[in-house]
């Protein structure tokens, strides 16, 4: 794990270090390869990096390309996930394995999942969310939504 995203783990409560350091575990070891772990917009993220795709993000071009980011908000921890915001059969078969791994309601925006409880977070199903998309299948997908509009 890279020194700043320990050192912003280090500043957050015991509980909640304990998660978000699982969780990026968990991102790191089933990401597909070529995703980028940095912090990015003060929050622990996996993005593509611009050495893969120079463009960068469109909202501000010296940034590589974001995808996943974890943050310590102050009633939650939440992951945002630019590939359910971006696909809606991603984000269809999320919300409906949801319930075969955790009790507790979805708690979900667009692209952000909160958990109030750490202990209720369904890392298995987080874990196979990592798998399903490959850092150019994100980038042919994050292209199609630009040239749409969408």
């Amino acid at each position: 794990m890279k020194a700043e995203i320990t050192q912003y783990l280090e500043l957050l409560p015991v509980d909640r270090q304990e998660a978000l350091t699982k969780l990026i575990t968990l991102a790191e070891s089933n990401l597909p390869n070529g995703f980028e772990a940095i912090i990015q917009y003060k929050m622990p993220s996996f993005v593509v990096p611009k050495s893969i795709y120079p463009a960068g993000y469109h909202c501000t071009p010296t940034e590589p390309l974001p995808f996943i980011s974890f943050a310590s908000q102050k009633n939650f921890i939440a992951i945002y996930h630019m590939g359910l915001y971006s696909l809606p059969e991603l984000y269809e078969w999320f919300v409906n394995e949801y319930p075969k791994h955790c009790k507790s309601k979805l708690d979900m925006g667009k692209s952000c999942i909160r958990f109030k409880k750490t202990h209720e977070i369904p890392f298995d199903l987080l874990g196979e969310l990592f798998t399903k998309m490959s850092p150019n299948q994100w980038i042919e997908l994050y292209e199609s939504k630009l040239k749409s509009g969408t």
